[in-house]
């Protein structure tokens, strides 16, 4: 599989270049493969208050775009934005969906969702039930000799591993092609004889370079974290995020997970939810973990997301997203992104604009859905700046 050459590649690589079938997609996942809820629980939804300032970004300006100076409308339309919520002091000072998705649609996260598995796990290890320096092998023994098997889970938790696939040469956007190629299997090539299964996916990895010396983004660690906590509580992954974090924050509708076919759950980028009850999520985490007095997660985990950040490792990671006003990095610490701002933001990111955007000393939460055009040819949108200049003059 190399090029466009299968199907499996073709279907990918319209993804990245044609907005109209990636925005089909955010929101109908469960067409192509078989889910599992994550269930919202019992207690009913919780109120997202509005201010009288609705309205207030309307006139706002944004420079650093292609094309000069935007203004929202303009900003959203060059970003294919399905959805905009923006809460500041806990109040929803804005909300807009466009090209037809609507408020109670489960909408795409893709990789946005490795920071709430992140969140999980981090939890996990606070309360003592997930031993970070602990080999993954003997936690997942099927993972023995592979470069998941032979890492720590804090590795999983930093993208720590150097690796390969079944012998070849390590190529990000070919391995994500053959990662969906083993989630669905309409999307094979004819003849496929690839692993057919996650697990079978994982199995083939070996270690190109020792784990925790360098970053390398790869799906691959948190699919093998999925696991280790999956053997660690014994429930499966919606479940338990049910559990820990999405039955509790007062959601209004049930989020899900694609699954493969073995029922293990796209932990790396497989899960979709509403973009008002991400925003009940982030808001959580913004308050320290709260919700009014009723605490969800731990304090100490929710408020050093970005300020927990170890020295030496992980390596910061050039990345050129980063706000002109920051140093030209970014970090990455318990799968969260870590803009190294001066309002200790941090967010869940996934392709095509699927962004959860926290900035505790701005009072900003920011949830942002799209289906961008991924593509060298498309210059891609400053959401993170443009986030950072909605939150400024908000607290203006």
């Amino acid at each position: 599989m190399t090029g466009i050459s299968s199907l499996a590649d073709l279907v990918w690589a319209r993804g990245y270049t044609d907005p109209a079938w990636a925005r089909r997609h955010t929101t109908a996942g469960r067409e192509l493969v078989s889910s599992r809820r994550v269930w919202r629980g019992s207690d009913g939804a919780s109120a997202l208050p509005t201010t009288a300032s609705a309205g207030a970004l309307d006139g706002l300006g944004f420079t650093g775009a292609p094309g000069g100076s935007l203004t929202l409308t303009e900003l959203l339309s060059r970003a294919e934005t399905d959805a905009l919520l923006v809460m500041h002091r806990g109040l929803l000072v804005h909300e807009e969906y466009l090209h037809g998705y609507e408020p109670h649609v489960p909408h795409f996260n893709a990789s946005a969702a490795k920071s709430y598995l992140g969140l999980v796990a981090a939890v996990l290890a606070h309360e003592g039930q997930l031993d970070r320096g602990m080999q993954v092998a003997r936690i997942v023994p099927e993972l023995a000799g592979t470069a998941f098997g032979d890492a720590q889970v804090d590795h999983l938790l930093h993208m720590g591993t150097q690796l390969s696939y079944a012998g070849r040469p390590y190529d990000k956007a070919l391995e994500a092609q053959r990662y969906f190629a083993v989630l669905a299997p309409q999307l094979r090539p004819y003849g496929y004889t690839g692993p057919a299964t996650i697990r079978e996916y994982l199995a083939t990895a070996r270690a190109t370079g020792e784990p925790g010396i360098a970053f390398r983004y790869e799906n691959g660690n948190v699919e093998a974290l999925a696991e280790v906590l999956r053997r660690v509580t014994g429930t499966t992954t919606s479940d338990l995020l049910s559990e820990m974090i999405w039955s509790r924050i007062g959601a209004e509708e049930d989020a899900y997970y694609l699954l493969d076919s073995e029922g293990a759950e796209a932990a790396c980028g497989g899960f979709s939810a509403t973009a008002r009850d991400l925003a009940r999520l982030g808001e959580m985490i913004r308050r320290g973990g709260a919700i009014g007095d009723r605490q969800i997660v731990p304090e100490a985990v929710a408020s050093t997301i970005a300020s927990g950040v170890p020295d030496g490792y992980p390596r910061r990671v050039c990345f050129p997203a980063a706000p002109p006003e920051a140093r030209a990095t970014l970090s990455y610490h318990d799968l969260w992104w870590i803009p190294n701002d001066p309002y200790g933001s941090f967010m869940a990111s996934g392709i095509h604009g699927q962004r959860l955007f926290i900035s505790p000393a701005l009072d900003l939460v920011i949830v942002h859905y799209a289906s961008q055009v991924v593509s060298p040819a498309v210059p891609q949108i400053p959401l993170v700046q443009a986030f950072l200049k909605i939150g400024t003059h908000l607290c203006d």
